[in-house]
């Protein structure tokens, strides 16, 4: 029960004492006046019968008595009249039973006892007692005069105590109402949202709890950001190049060789490598702060071109070396792109040196089709660079593009993702306990290739993109899942969804509809890739909220690699978070990692997120994932994706 509530409570009850006090000492001045009004009637009637009876009484004449008596006694005032002469013998009695309305209850009467008093009077006539009248008054008058009394006040109490309680409690809610901000703040608080009163009460008690939660909100928040901006300077430190904010050499390559030779999942591409040429000399002519900005220049380029695509893997892998991992595949697109990007950058160099000099940079492309590693593809791109170098041309691609091949492969997989002809694989993610429990399996889509044989995501994802078909690829999916969720209520599952389902308004009211049907939403897990969350944050908080009041879980994928880093999940508030597998992949011998990941635990469970990884493939992997309290984990350690 609230305060407000309880001080209602607190009132009515003193109002209910006060009104029964009231009642009680009404209905005892009301009884006594009452009993003295009977006495007073009852003597005036004795009086009077008195002085009109007394010849009658004293010839005896009851016929005279009894008419006279009757005739009074009719009027219903009386209860009982007794004439007696003066040697007490009784000439006339007239009684009756206390007459009381109906409308007096009956526990009023066994509560209120009123005995009328018997009012006598002596008779003379001629100097001499003629006899005795004894008159009492009716009880029922009393009892109907009081009950009416009471049963007024009472209403005119209900009445007033009503009003007086509403005005009270609009007055107590006012004056009590910076209580209510201060629960508001303290569950914000326990949900990391910091919220702070602007109003100050003027009530001294009031004010110093108003503003010591302000206060104390105002330190956690503070807190929370310090430690998040410690967080990302480690992550800076780790896995960002100083000069560019590109990723580092050393997380490029992990996350090439995740996406390429552990995933698998990214799609037909290119990568691009650009060199400067003799980086040494660079320097020596311009200074190190105009070689500096050159560098800088270089990056932000390619930043431009990365843009062009989702997903794309850009970093500095030496220090006059950069590769781009793009879904470019279109030969011309991808020369227009690479042309204006040497265009740009040796006009820029001329700007800083003031000078002209034919070659700066050197620019390799290769062609990347889901076949050959990672270190490959590299040495591809490498080689395709020092070609141009060896040709003294700016610009070399290999092996990119063959327009009828991907035209045939295109009308295949818009055939398949439009009439619904997918199949779909699974994979765990376990607890990280000793029962290592089924958390849910995240659930992948397959096709068929043109041999009829089956082709993983990275195959034909980029084509599904380029077709705009991911929202009905999405959709396919959820279609057979919740078929499976409706049929058992021990399937649980996540799907992932793209950034065009996020986008798609329409399909995100689907997909809630669908969800409140579920016997057992929280069956149900629903995935976004970090990127597509920074993206689309509006988009993604308002689905995240409707999505929470159907039931479902609300995860992020590949979480912990994106440069924005990770402060969203503030505003974001998932159920869960899957840890890229780039970040995990040395955990067990690299105390970097170890510590990165281990920061990041500790962010997402001051938040109440359960943190999961990706792409376990080692014992000593889990092993050093419980030390650092990890929730669960999914890779090939648990076994590989399974058909459903």
């Amino acid at each position: 029960m609230s305060i407000v509530n309880q001080l209602m409570a607190a009132v009515l009850a003193v109002l209910i004492g006060l009104a029964a006090g009231s009642v009680y000492l009404m209905s005892d001045s009301s009884k006594t006046m009452l009993i003295h009004q009977l006495e007073s009637h009852g003597q005036d009637t004795a009086t009077h019968l008195g002085l009109y009876l007394a010849p009658y009484i004293a010839d005896h004449d009851k016929a005279a008595i009894e008419t006279t008596v009757n005739a009074i006694f009719d009027s219903g005032f009386y209860q009982q009249i007794r004439v007696v002469d003066a040697d007490d013998v009784p000439l006339f009695i007239k009684t009756t039973d206390a007459q009381i309305s109906d409308s007096v209850p009956d526990w009023f009467i066994d509560l209120i006892e009123i005995t009328p008093p018997e009012m006598t009077r002596e008779i003379t006539h001629q100097w001499q007692k003629a006899g005795t009248i004894f008159v009492q008054s009716r009880a029922g008058y009393a009892y109907e005069q009081l009950w009416r009394g009471t049963e007024q006040t009472f209403i005119w109490f209900v009445i007033l105590s009503l009003l007086c309680l509403f005005f009270i409690s609009l007055l107590m809610r006012y004056i009590l109402n910076p209580l209510k901000g201060v629960e508001d703040q303290a569950t914000a608080l326990s949900q990391q949202k910091y919220i702070e009163q602007a109003h100050i009460p003027r009530t001294r008690e009031l004010k110093q709890v108003v503003l010591a939660m302000n206060m104390m909100v105002r330190r956690v928040r503070t807190m929370f950001n310090e430690q998040a901006k410690y967080i990302e300077e480690i992550r800076r430190t780790a896995y960002q190049d100083d000069l560019t904010g590109l990723t580092n050499h050393r997380a490029t390559m992990t996350q090439l060789n995740e996406r390429i030779d552990y995933r698998n999942d990214y799609g037909p591409g290119s990568l691009i490598h650009l060199h400067i040429a003799d980086l040494q000399k660079l320097n020596t002519e311009l200074g190190v702060e105009k070689a500096n900005n050159f560098i800088r220049a270089c990056a932000s380029q390619l930043k431009e071109i990365s843009l062009l695509t989702e997903a794309p893997i850009l970093g500095r892998i030496g220090g006059s070396e950069f590769v781009l991992l793009t879904h470019i595949t279109d030969p011309d697109q991808l020369s227009r792109e690479l042309n204006k990007l040497a265009e740009i950058l040796q006009d820029s160099y001329q700007q800083l040196s003031h000078t002209q000099q034919e070659k700066v940079i050197f620019i390799g492309a290769t062609a990347y089709n889901e076949q050959g590693s990672s270190e490959q593809l590299l040495v591809n791109a490498k080689l395709a660079a020092e070609q141009a170098k060896s040709d003294n041309t700016t610009i070399c691609c290999k092996g990119i593009g063959n327009p009828e091949l991907q035209s045939s492969w295109h009308e295949h997989v818009s055939q398949k993702i439009i009439s619904g002809d997918i199949f779909l694989q699974s994979q765990p993610v376990k607890q990280l306990s000793a029962s290592q429990e089924i958390v849910h399996r995240e659930v992948y889509a397959r096709i068929l290739n043109q041999d009829n044989k089956p082709c993983i995501a990275g195959e034909f994802i980029s084509v599904v993109k380029q077709l705009s078909l991911m929202t009905a690829l999405d959709k396919s999916v959820l279609r057979s899942i919740l078929a499976r969720l409706k049929q058992s209520a021990d399937n649980q599952f996540a799907v992932n969804l793209s950034n065009d389902s996020i986008k798609d308004t329409a399909f995100c009211g689907w997909l809630i509809y669908k969800t409140t049907k579920l016997a057992n939403p929280h069956n149900l897990s629903v995935e976004v890739n970090e990127t597509s969350v920074l993206n689309n944050i509006d988009q993604v908080t308002l689905f995240r909220d409707q999505l929470r009041q159907t039931g479902a879980l609300f995860g992020v994928d590949n979480f912990g690699i994106n440069p924005a880093g990770f402060s969203y999940l503030y505003t974001v508030q998932p159920d869960y978070i899957k840890i890229d597998g780039s970040l995990i992949r040395e955990l067990d011998s690299n105390d970097e990692d170890r510590f990165f990941v281990r920061s990041l635990v500790t962010v997402a469970h001051s938040l109440d997120i359960k943190v999961y990884v990706e792409h376990a493939e080692r014992e000593t992997q889990l092993s050093a994932l419980q030390q650092l309290e990890v929730d669960g984990s999914q890779g090939w350690v648990h076994g590989i994706p399974e058909r459903l």
